[in-house]
């Protein structure tokens, strides 16, 4: 029945290699927000060590993954594998991941370290950082025979490659990127690059959820949907040291009022953009 373990036990590492199919589970910190399953295929996937598990991500119309585990404090995620053929098995990692950008000097890194083959449409690595692997009975889920990878994805993203090679500028995977890949469904920052590519072109992302649920000016180029919790933090600080600096007794030759308002004065002519969440200077071509 039911194991637990802080590492991957070794006799289970080349059943998780032949696997053809695993299930990746994230979800953002808050309450209101959308926990989300996503089914992974293909090859491309590896267990470097007894604590460590990457997957070869491929871009698609969503970016839940990457958003949540971006997320400041947040990168929680679960990995699942079922056996479909021969005993039955369901093995689970707990941990926290990692986003390596497609771009990006650790991505280029866990590139050439694990031998990984990239193909048109590679958007980043996912690197899980295990600290609890789990295994369970299994004995409900069905047998089934392993026919073919689908090829649909890759087919589509080497064609748009080959459209961008030959001049066609708006085929490009960062328009892409920003187009859909910029944002979550609950409007949490996506793709770096995606972001990037997003204010460079002013490409307007698409709207992902419908209803009383959907999240109002997604992606808005008020510069006000980019105000940040460390910016209220900053406010409440100004106003802090703004009435010590009031009730100070080598300031009292100044009315007390007018030191304040003085000091909240310069907090509110402050610059109005806020900073963006990602610089220009974090994300390469």
């Amino acid at each position: 029945m039911g194991a637990y373990f802080e590492t991957i036990p070794e006799s289970l590492i080349n059943w998780i290699l032949a696997q053809k199919v695993f299930w990746v589970s994230t979800a953002p910190l808050s309450a209101n927000g959308h926990v989300n399953v996503s089914p992974k295929g293909g090859e491309s996937f590896g267990v470097p060590d007894n604590k460590t598990f990457w997957y070869l991500d491929l871009t698609g119309s969503g970016n839940e993954t990457i958003s949540h585990l971006l997320e400041p404090s947040n990168g929680r995620i679960t990995i699942l594998f079922n056996a479909f053929e021969g005993p039955p098995r369901i093995l689970r990692f707990w941990g926290k991941g990692r986003v390596l950008e497609n771009g990006s000097r650790e991505f280029d890194e866990i590139v050439e370290r694990e031998n990984i083959q990239c193909i048109p449409g590679t958007r980043s690595i996912i690197v899980v950082d295990i600290h609890q692997v789990g295994t369970s009975c299994g004995y409900s889920v069905p047998i089934y025979d392993f026919k073919e990878f689908r090829t649909t994805l890759n087919d589509f993203f080497r064609r748009k490659e080959d459209k961008f090679l030959a001049g066609n500028e708006k085929e490009s995977m960062d328009r892409y990127w920003a187009l859909k890949n910029a944002w979550s469904m609950d409007g949490l920052p996506g793709m770096p690059r995606g972001l990037k590519a997003g204010r460079i072109h002013a490409i307007q992302p698409v709207k992902k959820m419908v209803g009383p649920f959907a999240p109002k000016n997604i992606g808005s180029l008020n510069k006000r949907s980019n105000f940040q919790v460390e910016h209220f933090i900053i406010i409440a600080m100004a106003f802090i040291i703004a009435v010590m600096a009031a009730t100070h007794p080598a300031f009292q030759f100044i009315p007390a009022r007018t030191r304040i308002q003085d000091v909240l004065l310069g907090v509110r002519s402050a610059p109005g953009g806020s900073p963006s969440s990602v610089s220009d200077s974090q994300v390469n071509y």
